[in-house]
């Protein structure tokens, strides 16, 4: 079996990919994440996760790199990780009582051909109505300063939501398991 590598250092990926029971390594891709003008999120996702498999691929020659990216999008806008508290409850705040929608990129590429399976993978999730107070207790409580959207689902975060809406949840932490799977089968890893 080809190696697989992750091309991540996201803890939150990494205990994900841990649940396929497959060993796998990790390797950081060096990726410039700007987006380009007129790119849609789903379109950003989709070329980051595809950069990030190909640099990391130019360093495993017999490898299955999985590369991943995530926005979340409001209103058609693009919300990234908010870095600090006050961009945290900025974004949780126009967040309150909207639909989000996540957009996680998954590419799995084999860098012997060259070849690349990539996908988009939508999550929405519908927020509560917040009140300041109640988004100021998240987020020092959560501190989800590297979260796109600023918040954790698998943690306190789920208290935000009045609905889930999506094929796999683990796309929302960042890593569509079900799709991975699927991709793995195609490039002959077949799991139980």
């Amino acid at each position: 079996m080809q190696q697989l590598v992750l091309a991540s250092t996201s803890p939150f990926r990494r205990s994900l990919l841990e649940k396929l029971a497959v060993p796998f390594i990790i390797d950081a891709p060096d990726t410039d994440e700007t987006p380009r003008a007129d790119e849609t999120p789903a379109m950003l996702v989709r070329r980051l996760a595809e950069a990030k498999a190909r640099d990391v691929a130019s360093r495993h020659s017999d490898a299955l790199v999985i590369g991943s990216d995530q926005v979340a999008s409001v209103g058609g806008q693009v919300v990234g990780k908010p870095g600090n508290r006050e961009n945290a409850i900025a974004q949780l705040s126009r967040a309150s009582g909207q639909n989000v929608t996540f957009y996680t990129g998954l590419c799995l590429l084999d860098s012997v051909t060259g070849h690349a399976q990539t996908e988009v993978e939508p999550f929405t999730v519908r927020f509560r109505p917040l009140t300041r107070e109640q988004i100021e207790r998240y987020v020092d409580h959560e501190q989800p300063f590297n979260c796109a959207g600023s918040f954790k689902s698998e943690g306190y975060g789920i208290t935000l939501f009045s609905a889930l809406e999506g094929r796999d949840p683990n796309s929302l932490i960042g890593l569509p398991l079900i799709l991975l799977v699927e991709m793995l089968g195609k490039a002959g890893i077949v799991l139980p």
